[in-house]
């Protein structure tokens, strides 16, 4: 493959699976503003966050099938259209009920470009490239964290949080006209799938007993729960509990996460001389340590906001390493079930990443604990199961060239 068109293809796939985390991280900033405006409180509008993460782990299961049966650009252009309608809903709604249902169909169609991205990956480049291909996608993913909520702070506080939605709109029309027009074809279409329900249960389920799927898969969604947790909170924490407004917070929102993409390319780094494996189990242990002191210093009020920002930025860092050996793993031994394999992945991360969301939204305490107990049990059980489950193992797929 040329240079140019692999940089081309990463980019797309990137952009495609940016377009999620856009959505999430964009409208942050305006929680309070959303609030006022639809004579709520912010713990409603966080519902609001919660609704996206249940739609996406719905859709991630109804996408998955439709990959596998009729290729992968025909149910990415139904999802995308999805998500523009969606979109332009949340700029005209004026109740937050409303809100919450439009945000999930919103999230519905948006995931169907995670799943055909990822799902694009496993097809257009070899395995050994697979876990190297992800880290690059955190690249273009890692812009949105650093870039949405800064936007979204400046739209807000300048024209208004409608603005946000109707650029979120142009965003996914520009993501339809991408794929129309240069994404390639990358998968024949199996035909012979069946889409009643019998069938794909009997699917999901055969990729769901393979050792090596889910002893990465669930110890990524566990670990990855953590990042839910965060994006929930932290618009409480930095807003409420330690009095930054809605600017200040989204340039610290993008500082925060040059931890996480940094880490990331950090890892293509390392997989030249480690594998996946050998890095995976040292990262969840460097989460789990930095959690503890996390959890302690939020129990004893020995947290102010500088402590507290490089607790998190050193969390996200662990993280940047866990997301993309553990998908690149659990996605190496499907070739033919690539489609479904992705879209269960994302599914279970996405669900346990809800969990995470709906807990921490629920809280009334004016605290950093909450956050800090969610994102250490989120560690500490993905050790766990790691160490547990990897037994069960045989031979390791390699995710990369080990």
């Amino acid at each position: 493959m040329k240079r140019s068109t692999y940089f081309f293809l990463i980019l797309i796939l990137g952009s495609l699976t940016a377009l999620g985390p856009f959505t999430i991280d964009m409208y942050l900033p305006g929680f309070r503003a959303i609030a006022e405006d639809l004579h709520t409180d912010v713990s409603s509008v966080g519902l609001t966050l919660s609704s996206y993460f249940i739609g996406i782990s719905a859709g991630q299961l109804l996408y998955g099938p439709l990959l596998d049966k009729y290729g992968r650009k025909k149910p990415l252009y139904l999802g995308l259209l999805l998500y523009i309608l969606a979109s332009i809903g949340c700029v005209v709604t004026q109740n937050i009920d409303h809100f919450i249902v439009l945000r999930f169909f919103q999230a519905i169609g948006s995931c169907a470009a995670t799943v055909a991205s990822m799902a694009m990956v496993r097809d257009l480049f070899p395995v050994s490239e697979n876990a190297k291909v992800f880290s690059l996608l955190m690249l273009v993913v890692g812009a949105s964290p650093m870039i949405a909520p800064t936007v979204g702070g400046y739209v807000t506080s300048s024209v208004g949080w409608h603005a946000v939605f109707i650029i979120l709109t142009v965003m996914g029309i520009l993501m339809l006209l991408a794929t129309i027009f240069w994404l390639p074809n990358s998968f024949k279409p199996d035909t012979s799938l069946s889409l009643k329900p019998g069938p794909i249960i009997r699917n999901f389920w055969k990729v769901a007993m393979e050792p090596q799927f889910y002893t990465y898969t669930l110890t990524g969604a566990i670990a990855f729960s953590a990042l839910f947790a965060y994006v929930s909170a932290s618009p409480k924490v930095f807003m409420d509990v330690y009095h930054v407004n809605d600017k200040t917070y989204g340039w610290i929102f993008a500082a925060l996460s040059v931890g996480f993409i940094g880490s990331s390319q950090v890892n293509t780094l390392l997989l030249r001389k480690f594998t996946s494996v050998q890095i995976l189990p040292v990262a969840l242990a460097v989460q789990s340590v930095v959690g503890l002191f996390f959890v302690l210093g939020a129990m004893n009020g020995w947290l102010g906001l500088w402590a507290t920002l490089v607790l998190l930025f050193v969390l996200l860092c662990c993280l940047g390493f866990v997301n993309p050996n553990t998908a690149a793993l659990a996605l190496a031994p499907f070739e033919r079930n690539a489609g479904s394999a992705s879209s269960l992945l994302g599914a279970l991360q996405m669900g346990v990443g809800a969990l995470a969301s709906v807990f921490v939204s629920l809280d009334e305490t004016n605290s950093a604990l909450p956050l800090a107990l969610v994102m250490t049990a989120a560690a500490v059980i993905a050790l766990g199961v790691l160490l547990v489950c990897r037994r069960a193992i045989g031979r390791v797929k390699p995710a990369e060239a080990a």
